[in-house]
């Protein structure tokens, strides 16, 4: 019977150390533009449509969806709707935080390239909604379809 051997092999120190430099420099990095509150993020096309939203909860569990202007409803979200709901779970969650209420509407932006951006001019936020893929910046989208508004 043999007994099976294992192959030692020695990574040089100098290269372990590089490595671990290389690790921490990165870290470093990542957490002082962090910190910093700088973002890195492609410049945005123009605005071609921009709507101001309003969105209130209900005792049925469903969201209530007002135009911001007019304060009229138009449309409520049903349903799971995880998306809609963790997106403006997110932005309301950040406005309590800063000791913000609900007063200042957000603002749905329909862009040149056919981007959409949800922003909360209250905190300062965007949500690059087609970063999410195409499904669920449709469920933000519906509520342009029908309305024109210049910037």
């Amino acid at each position: 019977m043999s007994t099976p051997t294992t192959a030692h092999t020695t990574i040089p120190r100098g290269a372990l150390l590089a490595a671990a430099a290389l690790v921490l420099i990165a870290v470093i990095s990542t957490a002082a533009v962090r910190l910093s509150g700088t973002a890195i993020r492609e410049p945005d096309a123009a605005a071609t449509v921009v709507r101001q939203l309003r969105f209130e909860d209900r005792p049925d569990g469903s969201i209530a969806v007002f135009d911001g202007l007019s304060r009229e409803p138009f449309d409520s979200v049903t349903g799971e709707a995880g998306f809609v709901r963790g997106t403006l779970r997110g932005l309301a969650r950040e406005r309590r935080r800063q000791g913000l209420g609900p007063e200042q509407p957000f603002e749905l932006i329909g862009r040149a390239d056919g981007r959409l951006t949800l922003s909360d001019p209250a905190t300062g936020r965007l949500v690059d909604l087609e970063s999410f893929g195409p499904t669920n910046a449709a469920a933000f989208a519906r509520w342009l379809a029908d309305y024109r508004s210049k910037p």
